[in-house]
């Protein structure tokens, strides 16, 4: 049987503040990412099965994500623990969905998150062949399976 890639596109607003950084980014700043994230499996052969042909069903493949990552980074302000937490204080509204993380977090960074986020969620027979991470029209971070064995 052969192998199949299977990919699904999402997005989501998040802003984020780079720690020590030389540069503008080190304010917060917000980006209109995309995440692309490809599967690679063989489709199920049994003509008994509701999912008959299918490498994993694009809804299964969409709740994993959106539980796992969309729902929690999508209009959320992530910063690197190392901030003083004290500034924001939850108990204002603007800083209700404040993500403190234990990395930088740049596009290379937060890929690797997601990754770990979804890895072991896919069922059995699914592998992640590679997952996308495009910060502006122009800039992006790739993960690959294959360079991570």
């Amino acid at each position: 049987m052969t192998l199949i890639r299977l990919t699904k596109e999402f997005k989501f607003e998040m802003a984020h503040a780079l720690l020590n950084y030389d540069g503008p980014c080190k304010n917060i700043h917000g980006h209109s990412y995309e995440l692309i994230v490809t599967v690679i499996g063989k489709p199920v052969n049994n003509e008994n099965s509701t999912k008959n042909g299918m490498v994993i069903d694009f809804s299964h493949l969409k709740s994993i994500v959106n539980k796992n990552i969309i729902s929690e980074f999508d209009h959320a302000l992530v910063l690197n623990n190392q901030i003083e937490k004290k500034i924001f204080e939850k108990g204002h509204s603007i800083f209700d969905k404040l993500i403190f993380v234990d990395y930088q977090p740049t596009s290379e960074n937060l890929l690797i998150d997601f990754v770990k986020r979804i890895n072991n969620k896919l069922p059995d027979n699914i592998s992640l062949h590679s997952m996308k991470l495009r910060e502006t029209v122009t800039s992006y971070a790739e993960w690959y399976a294959e360079d991570n064995k």
